[in-house]
């Protein structure tokens, strides 16, 4: 099981779309000094050679920014994926996680390229000329096709065998946590792909075969899910409500429930107390709760899960029930974050 330790910062928005150096071009400045890139930024940076867009400003970088803006509106909102996504890939590429799944050496280098920077990846502000008489600068921002199809083709290339790794199990190791995982991991590519496969389009390029939507693979994550049991068992609880709390969650996670003993395991044990303070009427009633989602066949546990809850009144058997009633609402609005968070980590 490939794990990833450490958390991955959240980056800011980032458009899919690694750019490459040019050689620089020249351009022939009209009689003010003007360079004609400024008017007609094409009639420098040839449109069936490059895409390239001009910004401006009152200071030099904000016309750059506004450059590299515009370069990234010429592909529009086609090859933007989900921020969360997009931070799953990020991360995993970032982190190594995602060599084990690559058998290339220049494919791992080729997606390891993508994720290099954490703005517009490779792009390049070609040029910059201030208008000294208005005190306005214009910057141009480009790209080459040739270079940029063969460098997002690559990555198709390489993301599709990432997939095809993660998704290559036998049925054993396929109705397991980490298979769900790893379907789910390899939606996230999937998606990325789509980004990339429209950027290809639009560049007039052709897509290389195999590129799927990341649905198909969530899908069949959740189909494993339905077929994994989990057993659950609570030491310590009141009427059942601790029992049904987990119980809704997994359920609503799509997890069948067990009553035997199954591979995974949901073991809650449950500590309660009392509290008294002086000079106080309220008696007040302390749950420990402590729960451990076990793996049976490797012995392992797999995600702790533990907090402490308190709650008050002038009477003792009021206050325990509070209690209970206070930790079945917390394990319902938290718990199934809490698993879906550690599954997301697995293969990461």
């Amino acid at each position: 099981m490939r794990k990833i330790k450490n958390r991955f910062k959240l980056v800011n928005r980032i458009f899919l779309f690694p750019l490459l150096l040019i050689f620089s071009c020249t351009s022939t400045p009209d009689n003010s000094g003007k360079p004609s890139w400024v008017d007609n930024v094409n009639s420098v940076y040839n449109h069936s050679q490059y895409v390239a867009a001009v910004g401006h400003s009152a200071d030099r970088e904000t016309a750059e920014k506004n450059a590299l803006t515009n370069l990234a509106a010429f592909f529009g909102q086609s090859i933007q994926a989900d921020q969360t996504i997009i931070n799953t890939y990020y991360e995993a590429v970032r982190n190594g996680a995602t060599e084990g799944w690559i058998d290339n050496i220049a494919m791992r280098n080729a997606v390891t390229i993508s994720v290099s920077m954490d703005t517009l990846i490779g792009a390049e502000v070609r040029e910059v000329w201030h208008d000294t008489k208005k005190n306005i600068y214009y910057a141009a921002a480009v790209m080459e096709r040739a270079k940029t199809i063969q460098l997002y083709t690559e990555m198709i290339s390489a993301n599709l065998q990432m997939i095809n790794n993660l998704t290559s199990m036998n049925q054993t190791e396929k109705n397991t946590l980490e298979g769900v995982s790893r379907f789910q991991f390899a939606a996230a590519v999937a998606d990325i792909n789509i980004s990339y496969a429209n950027l290809l389009r639009l560049l007039n390029a052709s897509i290389p075969s195999g590129v799927k939507r990341g649905d198909e693979y969530r899908l069949e994550a959740q189909n494993i899910i339905r077929a994994i049991p989990v057993g659950i068992a609570v030491t310590g609880d009141r009427e059942g409500r601790l029992q049904s709390a987990f119980t809704k969650v997994l359920t609503e996670l799509r997890f069948r429930i067990s009553r035997n003993n199954s591979r995974y395991m949901l073991r809650v044990n449950v500590k309660l107390s009392s509290i008294d303070y002086p000079n106080s009427t309220e008696k007040y009633a302390l749950m420990e709760l402590n729960a451990n989602l076990s793996d049976s066949v490797s012995g392992e546990v797999l995600l702790p899960y533990n907090f402490p809850i308190s709650e008050g009144h002038t009477n003792t058997a009021v206050a325990e029930n509070r209690v209970f009633i206070s930790a079945q609402s917390r394990i319902e609005e938290e718990f199934g974050d809490v698993l879906r968070s550690y599954l997301s980590q697995l293969v990461r």
